[in-house]
């Protein structure tokens, strides 16, 4: 249930909120921070390093997961928790999905960002439209090299799942 959180997890977030000032403090860099939390031990943490490292995904949620990745060794976290000091933008929050975690927990929502002046929100409007109405062009390729690269995807799912 929603906010519904114990004693830990109040514990973990507060962390996560930690780091999201101290980057603010020492760096300047936008207020964010996350950290990965396996089995009541945190796999990993990060603050926003998008400016520092010139990497549009250099988000604390996606630098938190590589992190736990390195350090456990996998990039799949079934029984981890997310903790960010924020909701996680579109893109963490997928990442998310694709690590297999079964829980994210945050602190301000997208409504706040956004009242900051952050398109987190405006991402999320973005991709629930159809992609011919989307403001980023995407153009899908022609039959022949769309068959190409579907080869390759079939080829790999043969081989691991054969």
């Amino acid at each position: 249930m929603p906010g519904q959180l114990d004693d830990a997890d109040r514990r973990y977030l507060q962390r996560a909120i930690q780091i999201s000032r101290r980057a603010l403090e020492d760096g300047g860099t936008m207020p964010f921070g996350a950290l990965v939390v396996i089995d009541g031990q945190i796999a990993g943490e990060s603050a926003n390093r998008v400016a520092e490292l010139h990497d549009p995904t250099a988000h604390a949620e996606v630098m938190a997961l590589r992190a736990a990745g390195e350090a456990l060794g996998t990039h799949l976290f079934e029984t981890g928790v997310l903790y960010s000091s924020s909701e996680p933008c579109p893109m963490c929050l997928t990442a998310c999905y694709w690590a297999r975690l079964p829980r994210v927990i945050f602190g301000a929502t997208s409504r706040d960002v956004d009242k900051c002046g952050i398109e987190d929100l405006q991402f999320y409007r973005e991709l629930a439209r159809p992609r011919d109405q989307r403001s980023l062009r995407e153009d899908p390729a022609g039959e022949d090299l769309r068959q190409e690269a579907a080869g390759g995807l079939r080829a790999w799912a043969d081989r691991e799942h054969g």
